[in-house]
């Protein structure tokens, strides 16, 4: 024992015990700090250097996930190892954002009946909701996007797009909320197809598209809850118009998107002109916003606010051939009117024969409050009342419905007119090749402001495409990191050396 104590008497061998203990201390620190990084979610783990972003959540999935109430479950038809990295690290930062998300690797080697249960394949998504019943199965290549044009130049298609999450809080929003939305396209009228975006955007809001003719069926279908009229180049009927004003005065939604067309059309013009939209004759140029000095490529300026601008970041919308509009009185008191876009103040309206400058609507929203009567369901109530023995059950009967009649009477209801100067807005070539517009966030929002109850949670896809640095004075940079940098350790070196020969 004395032995020992002699040991730790001297000075050195007590700084080597506060050495070893201080190495000790340090190891537990780094211990106990790697136990409580290994807590914390995927997300703050992890930092997102990709390009594009590939694993940044946006604003509109968070706030979609906060307000989750019931619990879901996002199971994987993978084996973890065998799974896109990409997919791998999203999934688990997605999952990661609330204690209502869970996240299950199913292996379909080990467990083959579960591709019969979900009918689908594997490396597929199923996100289901228990308490509402629902599931969705999202397929891989939904995700990770091939870019089959590749496909006939190198006979095979590479990655094109990265939609993970575009797609989960589509799924998400289904199976937790997820009635579906009818909305219906004209056609008849030479009207445009929607560019598979925007149908990939409607999909993920829960929209279900479907086609209706409205000089074949006389009216608008019962369940339209937004009508779309996508460039008409021919004229509405007065049976199509008188069908449309009647959809309207019930409440219903309609949004026209003109197009460049030389017909004339009297018949729709007189629609847009009840609701204080008077169209222009020719097309509108801006000499002050245009593209590169194309004044029928127009930047419009945005004057829409609120929920119509909401996830637009740039504010960079492009029209091309765009008709022109000014405000006018409407037919109605009850009708307002609020410009969405419009030219700035060096815009023209241009014909063959003339060029009349001023500031041109490009987009508007008209709103009508309509006022319901009543007077429908007091009628039923006295006509159930005539066929009743005259007791003072049916008297009190008669009484209580008409009451509900009367607090019925003025339930009020909006119809809404929205109308697009030009369909280029939303044309695919369009949207394509500028990646930087924001003409799909615009029109999806005019959409969901259409439709009860919805938000626009569609997601655009992210770009695989593989981003290449440009530098300027390659040369300039390429002698300085060859040459200068291990010039300047040389000249460093040299006096070091030179002070402690000198010394």
């Amino acid at each position: 024992m004395e032995k020992i104590k002699k040991l730790f008497a001297t000075a050195a061998s007590r700084n080597g015990s506060y050495s070893v203990g201080l190495i000790a201390m340090a190891v537990a620190a780094v211990i106990l700090f790697n136990l409580v990084v290994g807590q914390l979610p995927e997300s703050v783990k992890q930092a997102d250097i990709s390009d594009n972003r590939l694993y940044e959540i946006t604003q509109v999935s968070r706030e979609l996930i906060d307000g989750l109430e019931e619990q879901v479950s996002i199971k994987v038809l993978q084996n973890r190892e065998d799974y896109d990295d990409r997919l791998v690290r999203f999934l688990e930062n997605y999952a990661a954002l609330s204690g209502n998300i869970s996240l299950e690797w199913i292996d379909p080697v080990l467990h083959p009946s579960a591709l019969t249960e979900y009918e689908t394949e594997q490396n597929n998504l199923v996100v289901s909701c228990e308490t509402t019943g629902k599931q969705k199965v999202v397929e891989y290549y939904d995700m990770i996007v091939p870019d089959y044009s590749s496909y006939y130049m190198t006979g095979s298609a590479t990655e094109g797009e990265f939609d993970a999450e575009g797609q989960l809080t589509s799924a998400l929003n289904y199976v937790t909320a997820g009635t579906e939305h009818a909305v219906y396209y004209t056609s008849g009228h030479g009207e445009l197809e929607f560019s598979s975006q925007v149908q990939d955007l409607m999909e993920k809001i829960s929209a279900s598209l479907a086609e209706v003719n409205l000089l074949m069926t006389g009216s608008v279908p019962e369940d339209c809850e937004l009508l779309i009229l996508n460039g008409p180049t021919s004229d509405l009927t007065e049976d199509e118009a008188a069908a449309l004003r009647n959809y309207m005065s019930q409440g219903g939604k309609v949004m026209i998107l003109l197009a460049a067309t030389e017909s004339q059309q009297p018949n729709l013009e007189a629609l847009l002109q009840e609701y204080g939209m008077t169209v222009k004759a020719g097309y509108a140029a801006d000499m002050q916003r245009n593209l590169q000095g194309n004044y029928y490529w127009i930047f419009p300026e945005i004057t829409a606010y609120g929920d119509l601008t909401e996830g637009m970041e740039t504010g960079m919308l492009l029209m091309l051939n765009s008709r022109g509009m000014e405000e006018s009185d409407p037919a109605r008191d009850t009708i307002a009117l609020q410009g969405i876009l419009e030219t700035s103040s060096e815009g023209y309206m241009v014909t063959e024969e003339s060029q009349e400058q001023g500031t041109y609507l490009l987009g508007a929203v008209a709103t009508e409050t309509l006022e319901s009567s009543g007077e429908e369901n007091a009628d039923e109530s006295a006509d159930a009342g005539d066929g009743t023995e005259e007791t003072e059950e049916s008297t009190e009967a008669t009484e209580e419905t008409g009451d509900a009649a009367d607090s019925s009477a003025k339930e009020e209801k909006e119809s809404r007119l929205t109308v697009l100067a030009s369909n280029s807005l939303i044309d695919g070539d369009l949207t394509s090749m500028y990646g930087t517009l924001e003409n799909l966030t615009m029109f999806m929002n005019l959409v969901t402001a259409n439709l009860s109850n919805v938000t626009n949670i569609s997601i655009e896809p992210k770009s695989l495409a593989i981003t290449y640095n440009t530098m300027q004075h390659v040369g300039a940079l390429g002698f300085a990191a060859v040459i200068g940098v291990p010039a300047v350790f040389l000249l460093g070196g040299f006096l070091q050396w030179r002070r402690r020969r000198k010394a």
